[in-house]
């Protein structure tokens, strides 16, 4: 099954700790890379979320934002540095007994000192954050997987589209590489009954003439192997696994075969076919960059 390399998708879960908020998108990319944006105090749950995307994807530039707010608010603590705070108001004392100062320290003086009270927040425990996050997690994956999907049908029908356009053109020219040769013939023998001026034209050499042409504007091998990739690449169409990397491969081989069709046809008509082949090539491409 053809998936594309973009897509997009969008999660949400209000678990019994945690509201959370998933998206994720991805665009092409050559090989596989997952970036993971995600509040600080949670990026221990970072290699789980890779993971389990990793596992859903084999090529393209994935990029997730996560959003982890409080289900409920949790009473957040107060915590006494009961000894620190006794140090203080000893330290209060004598320094009235020095200075001969009236000693009139009240609770709030001291309370307003540095680090006597601490606010602290509740302690969070990142299996309960995961159990919250993992259904937004698996939401957003499956909307985006199925967005990759629908986009690689329309990839795989404007393939074929092209395929086909290529397979009729290559029929073309399997059709009109016989003439060349016949057309070769009639041309040189044309161009030797004038030059030899209407002598008897050397059957011997003129067929060895032609023989040589034949064989250096031969283009039958390269219409058989190109004929065979065309055959592959539809097949490739049909896989379930990913063969983006597959079918890139095709096309250059592809390319090779129609360079070399047009370097060795020596016919105007062959040449606009292999033009044509050529920007067929190009846009089939252009869509296979978008396939993972």
């Amino acid at each position: 099954m053809i998936k594309s390399m973009t897509g997009f998708g969008r999660g949400e879960h209000a678990g019994q700790y945690k509201q959370v908020t998933v998206e994720i998108k991805s665009v092409n990319h050559r090989y596989s890379e997952i970036l993971v944006k995600l509040p600080r105090q949670y990026n221990l749950l970072e290699e789980n979320i890779k993971r389990y995307v990793f596992n859903s994807i084999s090529r393209g530039r994935v990029e997730l934002y996560c959003k982890v707010e409080d289900a409920k608010k949790e009473a957040r603590q107060v915590q006494i540095d009961k000894e620190l705070a006794l140090a203080y108001y000893k330290a209060l004392k004598e320094l009235a007994v020095i200075t001969e100062a009236v000693a009139d320290i009240g609770i709030t003086q001291i309370a307003q000192l540095p680090d006597v009270l601490k606010i602290e927040d509740p302690q969070e425990n990142l299996d309960d954050v995961w159990g919250d996050f993992l259904p937004a997690l698996e939401q957003a994956v499956s909307l985006f997987l199925e967005m990759r999907e629908k986009e690689g049908a329309k990839l795989k029908d404007d393939l074929e589209e092209h395929l086909g356009v290529i397979g009729a053109l290559r029929e073309k020219i399997a059709e009109k590489s016989p003439q060349v040769v016949t057309v070769y013939r009639e041309k040189l023998q044309g161009r030797l009954k004038e030059i030899m001026d209407n002598n008897q034209v050397d059957e011997n050499r003129l067929a060895m003439e032609i023989a040589l042409f034949a064989d250096r504007c031969s283009i039958d091998e390269e219409l058989v192997r190109l004929k065979s990739h065309l055959g592959q690449f539809r097949l490739a169409l049909q896989e379930m696994t990913p063969v983006g990397r597959k079918l890139d491969f095709l096309l250059q081989e592809m390319n090779r075969e129609i360079n070399t069709i047009g370097s060795k046809a020596n016919d105007l008509g062959i040449t606009q076919h292999v033009v044509e082949m050529k920007s067929e090539l190009e846009k089939l491409r252009e869509q296979v960059q978008n396939i993972e």
